[in-house]
């Protein structure tokens, strides 16, 4: 970890690794396993169209999955209860199967009561039984939260396998509701190297696999059963590797900048291509670098939900206005992206854009293929040869990049103060958030947060109305008797009134923040597409502390650059 904040070429260079990625000795315990299922007790019932009914283990451990979520929305989704429903009744019991047909005659209710109950239990704990809760947390932390990676102890990061539940995805994902099944040690792959001590499996277990493979990242691996994708432990984002891995990301984003002029004058060029396949491309590329759209996987027909991206596309999720809102050579998008998140927009485009899709669109049905010429495996081949390294993520990253650092010099002010920074650089990250489409649901407790902080602003207001009427009647005392006592009450109550005011200006600038961020995830661009040395240059420049923008976690993870960058860097 970066304690020491020497810069991260050092350590490299003191370990001599090959390209900076490959390790020479990787020592760990292996994954921390979700503990086993506890029974509920015997007074805590599940009935079935209003009869109490005794389900086996598995069945009541499934059944408890959906009980817990009784007060969410999730359960109020037809996908999720159709998807439980039809998942659960796979586990049970042949009796079970017979008598439990129907959802809507099921009764969780003791259920959820039973774990609610738990939950505020564990809240109402003695200070005495916390602390041995944590201590307990902290022995399984210090035993698998740590390796050896040649002879340096790094932290790991989520060093502990999911335990089984119900999937939720993000959106109005089509598998939600389905039982994310329970990670045994014949699912996972160990990796490690050849001269450590191999991870012992739990008793009576065995490891699926065990590789020595010193040219990837990660510690254990395993594949889910929801989407088929494969989950790893890794390192902590604060370990040295994982910081070198970030900086080389970021430095091939700023090697884009030195030819992306180049790439696009040679996309503008193709758009009038004789070839068909050129002019897609070109045209891809064109949205890819202009709206930051992601490439699109392929994928197998029904393999995962109805999700596109710039390759993908079909010529339902467009349309296309001469003029539109004012505007000329208008594209409407309308598409489901990654993770099922909508992509709704409307963008004024090159007119050759424009000529070109009315071109694609000929003579073509809603459901076929906008770009029937291209692949993402041509895509990604294309931008290898225009650049090495180059794919859509970096395009994503770079302009994501971009787009900060030149609102961030649009919008502080080196004359306000820190909270106006602050809501300043969450405008100029709401920019990325919005160009990336990253979305979130308004979340649940936002009425209430805003209008306690709403009710803070009048309280303010009152206070501050009140010591101005104060300071006015100090201000005619001193006037009238022109005494020392006088002069000291009038000074006194100007540094109150001032000191109240700024209080105010940080509730409102708080209020206009929350208000002008409420469905948008500051997080994801923040963490994953921004380079974190333009965030800490202008900390540097601007006087921000750099805890008001990244927090504890978010340091650790940005301790490279906290180390590297001065107030002058540029991206």
């Amino acid at each position: 970890m970066f304690k020491h904040a020497y810069s991260v070429a050092t350590w490299w260079e003191e370990e001599n690794y090959e390209d900076g990625v490959k390790w020479k000795v990787l020592e760990h315990k292996g994954p921390y396993f979700a503990p086993p299922y506890e029974p509920l007790p015997d007074d805590v019932k599940f009935y079935y169209a209003g009869e109490p009914m005794k389900l086996s283990q598995a069945t009541e451990e499934v059944a408890t999955f959906y009980g817990k979520m009784l007060d969410h929305e999730y359960t109020t989704k037809e996908a999720f209860q159709k998807n439980f429903f039809h998942d659960w009744r796979e586990v049970m019991t042949a009796e079970e199967h017979k008598k439990i047909k129907h959802l809507h005659k099921c009764d969780f209710s003791e259920i959820h009561k039973y774990f609610v109950d738990k939950n505020e239990a564990r809240k109402a704990l003695p200070k005495e039984e916390k602390q041995k809760l944590k201590k307990e947390t902290e022995k399984i932390q210090e035993e698998f939260g740590y390796c050896i990676l040649d002879g340096h102890q790094e932290k790991i990061g989520n060093f502990k396998t999911e335990p089984p539940g119900l999937f939720r995805g993000r959106g109005d994902h089509p598998k939600m509701g389905m039982l994310k099944k329970r990670i045994m040690p014949e699912d996972v792959i160990i990796n490690c190297s050849k001269e450590s001590k191999v991870p012992e499996p739990p008793a009576g277990h065995k490891w699926k696999e065990v590789r020595c493979d010193n040219t990837v990242t990660w510690l254990a691996s395993w594949t889910e059963n929801i989407q088929g994708s494969i989950k790893y432990i890794m390192l902590n984002p604060s370990s040295k590797l994982k910081g070198e891995k970030d900086w080389q990301k970021y430095e091939i984003a700023r090697r884009l900048k030195d030819v992306v002029d180049k790439i696009r004058a040679q996309y503008r060029t193709d758009w009038k291509s004789r070839e068909m396949k050129k002019r897609q491309r070109a045209v891809a590329l064109y949205f890819i670098d202009k709206l930051a759209l992601r490439a699109g996987n392929e994928k197998e027909e029904g393999e995962t939900a109805d999700t596109v991206g710039c390759c993908s596309l079909r010529v339902e999720h467009i349309n296309l206005h001469s003029n539109l809102d004012g505007k000329e050579n208008v594209v409407e998008f309308d598409f489901l992206g990654k993770d099922s998140i909508r992509y709704y927009n409307k963008v004024p485009v090159e007119r050759e854009v424009f000529k070109n899709l009315r071109l694609f669109m000929e003579n073509k049905d809603p459901a076929d293929e906008l770009f029937d010429r291209l692949t993402t495996t041509i895509l990604n081949k294309h931008l290898q040869d225009l650049m090495d390294g180059l794919t859509a993520k970096v395009f994503r990253t770079y302009n994501a990049s971009i787009t900060l650092q030149q609102q961030l010099k649009e919008l502080t002010s080196e004359d306000d103060n820190v909270a106006a920074k602050i809501l300043s650089y969450n405008r100029a990250n709401r920019a990325v958030a919005l160009l990336c489409n990253h979305q979130r649901a308004l979340p649940k407790t936002f009425e209430k947060s805003m209008q306690n902080l709403q009710t803070k602003i009048s309280n303010k207001e009152e206070q501050l109305a009140e010591i101005k009427k104060e300071l006015k009647k100090a201000k005619t005392n001193l006037k009238a008797n022109k005494d020392e006592k006088s002069k000291k009450e009038v000074e006194k109550k100007k540094k109150l009134k001032e000191r109240i005011e700024e209080q105010l200006m940080k509730l409102q600038v708080q209020a206009t923040d929350k208000e002008e961020n409420k469905q948008i995830a500051l997080g994801t661009s923040k963490l994953n597409y921004l380079d974190p040395r333009i965030t800490v240059a202008w900390c540097k420049k601007y006087g921000v502390p750099i805890e008001k923008v990244y927090n504890k976690t978010q340091r650790d993870k940005f301790a490279w650059a906290i180390a590297m960058a001065d107030e002058d860097f540029e991206f």
